[in-house]
């Protein structure tokens, strides 16, 4: 099986119908992606969508945020998901790997990611590209319902 990963620079229908199947093995309450949505992301000047594609058909996305802060820059990956039959066959480390390519050339000095504690497969494959558990506690509040 051969991954190729791209960035995503235009949305069409299929990328819609692939990324409405993949999310939910994300997490099921995550709202549905519309054309428009995702077109935010692919046009935003600090966010690239990456997909694993097999056979030109889609298996995997990512998204990497990359924003300027007084700080520095510092790159942060997000929705990262490969479809359940093509999970263990490279995908999710080729995303990975671009992810962290274009970090660097974007300047970023650290990425940072969550996860959740179930995804124990997901857990390897960051310990196994470099990353390390922290001890950060994560927070948020909901805005409007």
């Amino acid at each position: 099986m051969s991954v190729e990963v791209r960035r995503v620079r235009e949305v069409g229908d299929e990328l819609v119908a692939a990324m409405a199947g993949l999310l939910p093995q994300l997490s099921p309450d995550l709202p549905k992606p519309t054309r428009e949505s995702l077109t935010r992301v692919v046009e935003g000047d600090s966010t690239v969508l990456l997909v694993a594609e097999v056979g030109g058909r889609v298996v995997g996305t990512l998204t990497l945020l990359v924003p300027v802060q007084p700080s520095g820059v510092r790159a942060r990956v997000e929705d990262v998901v490969v479809d359940e039959a093509a999970r263990g066959r490279g995908a999710g480390r080729a995303l990975m790997e671009e992810a962290l390519r274009l970090a660097r050339e974007l300047g970023a000095g650290r990425v940072d990611l969550t996860s959740n504690p179930r995804r124990t497969a997901a857990h390897r494959l960051y310990e196994g590209l470099g990353f390390t558990a922290g001890d950060s506690r994560v927070y948020w509040r909901v805005l409007a319902e």
